[in-house]
């Protein structure tokens, strides 16, 4: 089992930054993809970033203002939001998709822990 744990959301104004952070225990190994997720109101959950070996992955949305990196050492991904947007408003969702080395981007489905999410919340 993999417990995730996500923090550093809040509320910023437009085109500020945050940086979210997932703290990740019990089996975890820097060998499994990481990603991150997130959910509007009304909407359904959608890819925000991954990390799979040493590749990084992005929706177009975010491509260019979001980065994705982990400190192994620390099992902890990070997700740093710049220049943020009214429609990046939604819960963030870290997971974690416990086949190692994975090649290639994995899809919702392969991740099998997740956490219980930080609210992001950006005003106009």
């Amino acid at each position: 089992q993999v417990q995730l744990q996500e923090s550093g959301g809040g509320l910023v104004q437009a085109g500020g930054s945050l940086r979210l952070s997932c703290a990740a225990s019990g089996r975890t190994s820097s060998s499994y993809a990481m990603g991150w997720f997130r959910q509007a109101p009304g909407k359904e959950r959608e890819f925000v970033a991954a990390i799979s070996r040493s590749t990084t992955y992005y929706a177009d949305s975010v491509k260019g203002r979001f980065t994705i990196f982990r400190d192994n050492a620390k099992n902890t991904v990070y997700l740093q939001m710049n220049s943020l947007k009214p429609d990046d408003t939604a819960v963030y969702y870290c997971a974690a998709d416990p086949t190692p080395y994975r090649l290639g981007i994995p899809t919702q489905e392969s991740y099998d822990y997740w956490g219980q999410g930080t609210q992001v919340t950006v005003s106009s």
